[in-house]
């Protein structure tokens, strides 16, 4: 039943008429003895918080000792600074010496006359969090000739990656994940005119610029768009969290720039509510569609406590059910570090919860922020699981990105469960290997198996795959067996390279529909060098191979991919180009 009560006392939440019930996992306290007033909301409604900085209560009318309008308190302040170095008096040379957490640079006659402690300078333990998987293995068709994979339209590592060469560090290699960074960017592939089928299909093969003996073969899908104005009305929950983890410039206050830039494409249809957690959850936002109140709330909001994401996630849920709109787009909207340390915190406890509400229809983006604690494995878990997506916001640009510039893909979903499936001939093809989607693998008999969760696509998204086969009689990574039983004969089928088939459902729908296509073996006979469009998705799918260590590009190196990308008057791409260099700098393996 929509909006039944989760387990847990029920909170009055505030909106524009009578107050509403609705779940919460824990019922937060009014510290009524010293709250903070902060307007926000409806027109002439007030929320109260406590002053500890987390919207742990509420209330329609203030307390007798409520004051006037003041912003919320400070964040806690810093732990203290560690024990004081000793230094010799006829020390000579330069010292560092912290003031608050940055340190500054001191003369020695300056530290001399300086009554200040000297202290060490600290780094914070780099405590991310990544569920990397191994380079796919190469495969031999004569034993594996079919090869099975979600979709996946999340883009989170290419601006996680972009992130940390951007602090001059070398990527972590779990956090790299090709095809992520293939879906970054848009390719020309033709926009289908038909809803009832959401896609167009586009096939390309070409030399491989790092091994002569193979071809590349991509595999391009554009979902149907709909255009800004068509979309249908959206019931939306901001899930914020708050929790003390959240107190740095690149985590709260960019969550605040980035979901400010989403309320100001609020339509009167429309809905948006705001939870938060820390210690414990509570609502910020009733439901309204008016921006200005969306932003006034989220500057309510500053950061302090533990991180209880379950209980956020749970009256998030609720919130959303509870003002369910049939055949809109109903949808939780999580940002976060992923730092959950109270309650439900480990992947599989928040997969739990999360696969038991999408049942509801209500679907889940996950917005990942920060560095040095960030969870990106529950992340992605989530968004995938959630029937989402996932991205992370590394700067106001990256926000614009993905909730101004690609707001209907992000909130409207076209086509559910889809999965992709290619059959190589084996009398065409030896070997092949799928350049990324490794966390995406299926089993070939899911694909047919409408209860198997596949990815969700959303309007106007692109997906992008790339193979690289050995075509039959040329020399692979595999090498010949002994026995010669064991090098099986195959003999000619037709003039058919690949058997390539699609499967999905549409919106309300649970019976799968199937597009199938046949790849002709003259695309391997007439196979170019790489050229335009398909040349950058090669450039980018051997960016990302390097970045993870990759062995099987030899010694094609990023100077390479750089080069066979070539100019770019785009600025996302010219910004790929950049980041190749810094790569270079940060001395990625290659």
């Amino acid at each position: 039943m929509r909006g039944m009560l989760l387990a847990g006392a029920a909170a009055m939440v505030v909106g524009a008429s009578a107050p509403v019930p609705v779940a919460m996992a824990t019922t937060p306290v009014l510290n009524e003895a010293s709250p903070v007033k902060c307007q926000a909301g409806n027109p002439g409604q007030e929320y109260y918080y406590t002053s500890s900085g987390l919207p742990g209560g509420f209330s329609a009318s203030p307390p007798q000792s409520a004051p006037s309008f003041i912003a919320p308190p400070p964040p806690p302040p810093p732990p203290p600074a560690p024990a004081p170095v000793s230094q010799s008096p006829a020390a000579t040379s330069d010292a560092v010496v912290v003031t608050g957490n940055r340190p500054a640079l001191q003369s020695s006659v300056q530290m001399k006359r300086s009554a200040a402690p000297a202290y060490e300078a600290r780094e914070a333990p780099n405590t991310e969090k990544y569920n990397g998987e191994s380079v796919s293995s190469v495969m031999r068709v004569t034993e594996t000739p079919v090869s099975t994979f979600s979709v996946d339209v999340d883009t989170g590592a290419y601006a996680n990656v972009r992130r940390m060469l951007n602090d001059g560090t070398t990527p972590t290699e779990a956090a790299v994940r090709t095809e992520e960074l293939l879906n970054y960017f848009r390719y020309d592939y033709p926009l289908p005119q038909d809803r009832s089928k959401p896609f167009s299909i586009t096939t390309d093969v070409a030399q491989t610029p790092w091994n002569a003996q193979t071809r590349l073969m991509r595999v391009g899908l554009r979902a149907y768009d709909v255009p800004r104005s068509e979309r249908p009305a959206a019931n939306l929950v901001f899930l914020v969290d708050v929790s003390g983890s959240m107190n740095d410039p690149d985590k709260l206050p960019l969550v605040k720039t980035a979901l400010s830039m989403l309320s100001d494409n609020l339509r009167p249809d429309d809905k948006v509510s705001i939870v938060v957690y820390a210690g414990a959850a509570g609502m910020v936002l009733a439901p309204t569609h008016e921006g200005k109140y969306v932003k006034q709330a989220l500057e309510c909001l500053s950061a302090g406590g533990s991180t209880a994401g379950g209980q956020g996630m749970a009256l998030a849920y609720a919130t959303a059910e509870a003002n369910f709109i049939k055949g809109g787009i109903n949808r939780v909207i999580l940002a976060t570090d992923g730092d959950f340390n109270v309650g439900i915190s480990s992947i599989g406890e928040v997969e739990a919860l999360v696969k038991q509400n999408r049942e509801s229809g209500v679907t889940l983006t996950a917005l990942g922020f920060g560095t040095g604690n960030y969870n990106e494995a529950l992340m992605e878990k989530m968004a995938d699981v959630g029937n989402g997506n996932y991205a992370y916001i590394d700067s106001a640009m990256e926000a614009r990105k993905v909730l101004d510039d690609e707001l209907s893909s992000t909130l409207f979903t076209v086509a559910k469960d889809v999965k992709i499936q290619v059959e190589f001939n084996p009398a065409l093809v030896s070997q092949y290997r799928l350049i990324g989607y490794e966390n995406r693998a299926l089993a070939e008999e899911d694909f047919n198996n409408d209860k198997v969760d596949a990815g969700d696509i959303g309007a106007g998204h692109q997906v992008t795959a790339i193979y690289e086969i050995v075509p039959t009689g040329a020399k692979g990574w595999l090498p010949d067996r002994h026995f010669t039983a064991n090098n099986a004969k195959t003999s000619s089928q037709g003039e058919q390279l690949v058997w390539l088939k699609l499967r999905y459902k549409l919106p309300g729908e649970n019976t799968s529909r199937l597009i199938e296509r046949a790849i002709p073996a003259s695309s391997v006979a007439n196979a170019q060098p790489a050229r335009g469009d398909m040349a950058f998705a090669v450039s980018v799918a051997a960016y990302g191979q390097i970045l993870r260590g990759d062995t099987y590009l030899g010694g094609y190196g990023l100077g390479d991919a750089r080069a066979l990308a070539g100019t770019q008057s785009d600025y996302r791409r010219q910004e790929f180009l950049e980041l190749t260099r810094l790569a270079e700098t940060a001395k990625v393996r290659q």
